[in-house]
Formats: C-alpha cells, structure tokens, sequence
C-alpha cells in the first residue's frame, strides 16, 4: 500500500512579533498616522503589533517613551550634514527642507511633538547640538541662537500643514465680483505656477525672506555683542 502523505509537523511555538522599540516607534508613527494624536493609547499601539500591552513595557517606559521614539524617527530625516563644513545660513537652507519633508509626511505629529518637551529623544537633542555648534561657531551670540532656531521651526512646521492642505483652498470662485483683487492675484500666482504646488512656492518666498532677515539680525548682533 502506498504510504500517505502527511502534512509536515511545525516545529516549535506559534510565530510571534519580535518586538524591538524601533518596530514600537514605527507602528506608534503608523497609528498616529492613521488616528491622530487623540487615537493612539499604548492598547492600540498593542493591538497593532498584535501583542499584548504588557509586552511593550519591556521596551518602552509608557507613552511618553513611545513619542520621544516616534520624535526620534523624524528628527533623524532631517538633514543636519551641511552644518558641518557650509556657511550657517546655507546649512540652515537645507536643514529647513529636509525638516519640512520629515513633518509633512507625518503631519499628525506636527500639534503632538510641538507642544512635549524633548525628554527621553537623545538623538533629537543630537540633531539640535549640530545646529548650535555651527551657528556659535559662525560667531552668533548664545542667547540668540535658540530663539532664532524655534522662530526658524515655526514657519517650517507652518509650512509642512500648508503642504498637506488642498492646493485650491484660496480660490474664490462665485466670489470674485466681492473681493476683486483677492481673485486677481490668486489667478496670477495660478498663471505663474503652473502646475507646480502653491505649497511649495510660498516656502520657497517665506524661507528666503526669513534667511534674508536672519542674515542682517546675524551682522548686527555680531557687532553688538563683544
């Protein structure tokens, strides 16, 4: 009689998530993607990864842990190299597109990770320690250089919401007769663009306006401050 065959016996435990806390940072930055900020509980975040909740904890602290990994995943796109060996107002030009990218393919983050302090988010802090040494290094004033950062992250965050928002969100068609030159220039900037995103335009305007401002700031606080 021929012998009959059998499916093969598995061999060990039933497959199960390896947790690492890069993969709980990664299905964190996931979730906040899909819910939001009021979406995502430590319980979900679990369920995600198909674990129990108490397997996280042998990882990550609680929530607050979870986030400063998630800050860490974007923090670490924006690139920092050009503080190295560029003038500091160059560096900062790429370091604010690479740090408008990085948030605005996550802007659910953007309200979340703008208001926690960076507690816990060590490669964060490493990213911001480039910037400081290059600017006390190009001769700013100490006391300038944080507030000229956060007035810098300030238009970049704004920047990355704009990114994400409708390109017509101005049009005032069936309203032009009410606010004529309103329409007049949005269909002049419409002609100039093309098919190129506003977004992007108004980036390009308000980072090379705001470098310019920062450039005079920078030669007068040099002379002002011994």
């Amino acid at each position: 009689m021929a012998e009959i065959d059998r499916p093969a016996r598995r061999v060990g435990r039933p497959k199960t998530t390896v947790l690492t806390r890069e993969l709980i940072a990664n299905a964190a930055l996931g979730l906040l993607d899909e819910s939001g900020p009021d979406g995502f509980t430590m319980a979900r975040l679990a369920q995600a990864l198909r674990v129990r909740p108490s397997a996280l904890y042998n990882h990550v602290d609680g929530k607050e842990d979870v986030i400063a990994s998630v800050r860490e995943l974007i923090s670490d796109r924006i690139d920092v190299h050009g503080f190295e060996t560029l003038p500091w107002d160059e560096a900062m030009l790429d370091w604010a597109h690479s740090y408008r990218v990085a948030f605005a393919t996550h802007p659910p983050t953007i309200a979340l990770l703008a208001t926690l302090p960076l507690s816990g988010a060590r490669r964060t802090m490493r990213m911001y320690d480039a910037v400081v040494a290059a600017m006390l290094r190009a001769g700013w004033p100490a006391h300038e250089v944080l507030p000229t950062i956060v007035a810098v992250e300030s238009f970049i965050l704004g920047s990355a919401l704009d990114a994400v928002a409708p390109g017509d969100m101005f049009d005032p068609a069936g309203s032009e007769d009410e606010v004529p030159a309103f329409a007049s220039a949005y269909h002049a900037r419409a002609d100039a663009l093309g098919d190129s995103p506003p977004a992007d335009a108004a980036f390009t305007v308000g980072l090379e306006a705001l470098l310019d401002g920062l450039r005079l700031r920078y030669a007068r606080v040099r002379v002002a401050t011994p």
